[in-house]
């Protein structure tokens, strides 16, 4: 997936600024883009230049000029070949893992140290992750399908960062049954 086909989607229910897009990327559980600057802005000038969205100015006083986009009929048949195309599994890569796989080079106090700042990041990304589902996505005029998909796709994302949080509690005690060296 490309951050291309969610700005289309996006623009599928209205048209919206760069920044508005970008907020609602941030404010998204589904996304794993942080909606920054270069990200949004350059993909909206590609796909401008693409033919799959519009662009209205609309001048501002004492402001700079508002952007507004749209997605005319070419990006609706693009949006809609990239939905009908075969999905993608999951990239379930984990730099964390990959960091812990070699931490044979570190004492169990470093060890139990690193696991220990892990797991405080997972908790507070799962409950800043709780409650952006708990508020959902501010999506007005969406068919109760799509707001049912969109908010079962935001739990998984919880679902996700609680599972890994348990994986990692009981690698932690499996840990400290193992090690003689107390922490």
């Amino acid at each position: 997936m490309s951050i291309r086909h969610a700005i289309l989607g996006f623009l599928s229910w209205k048209p919206f600024t760069g920044y508005e897009l970008k907020k609602l990327f941030a404010d998204s559980l589904s996304f794993h883009w942080t909606g920054n600057n270069n990200q949004i802005y350059g993909s909206l000038i590609q796909l401008h230049r693409d033919g799959l969205v519009s662009q209205e100015v609309q001048p501002q006083e004492k402001l700079p000029a508002r952007k507004l986009y749209a997605i005319p009929p070419a990006g609706r048949e693009e949006l809609r070949a990239w939905l009908l195309a075969e999905p993608e599994l999951p990239q379930l890569r984990n730099s964390f893992h990959i960091q812990l796989a070699w931490a044979e080079a570190l004492s169990d106090r470093e060890l139990d140290s690193l696991l220990e700042a892990y797991e405080r990041v997972l908790e507070a990304q799962t409950l800043m992750c709780r409650e952006r589902a708990r508020r959902g996505l501010a999506a007005p005029g969406r068919s109760p399908r799509e707001i049912l998909v969109w908010r079962r796709i935001e739990e998984k994302r919880v679902g996700d960062y609680e599972d890994e949080l348990d994986w990692l509690r009981s690698l932690r005690e499996d840990l400290k049954a193992l090690s003689p060296e107390p922490s």
